[in-house]
């Protein structure tokens, strides 16, 4: 990246989104019902990710992908070392996934769609 590309893009942190462990918690009512263990295992994934939409945070730098917990980062992801990316089934966006050089990681959606969508074609294209 250029020095002004790099000055143009400013850090972006994602707002959470709650739809995914809600859906899965209201899901999970009826469940307990009618499968007791399902609907038991539906409520604790849906209250932890719950937590993690409240506790964990994604920034887009100019140059990285950051992962922080609270004010401590947890992970840096160089955007130099990604090959790809893609947002698994995006009229009801549930999974994020992206491949760098070393490793491959999946994210549940647990901040905004749009905005993720956004910061990842502005500053890093598919390949």
């Amino acid at each position: 990246m250029t020095s002004t590309t790099t000055d143009r893009l400013s850090t972006v942190e994602l707002k959470a989104s709650y739809n995914i462990p809600l859906v899965l918690v209201i899901a999970a009512v009826p469940l307990l019902f009618v499968q007791p263990i399902i609907g038991g295992v539906c409520a604790i994934l849906g209250l932890f990710l719950m937590v993690q939409a409240v506790t964990i945070r994604l920034q887009f730098t100019a140059t990285d992908l950051d992962l922080y917990r609270g004010e401590k980062l947890l992970r840096r992801f160089p955007y130099l070392e990604w090959l790809n990316w893609r947002i698994f089934w995006y009229p009801v966006p549930i999974l994020f996934y992206f491949k760098e050089v070393k490793s491959i990681h999946f994210l549940p959606i647990i901040f905004d769609p749009n905005t993720l969508k956004a910061c990842l074609e502005q500053r890093c294209p598919k390949i």
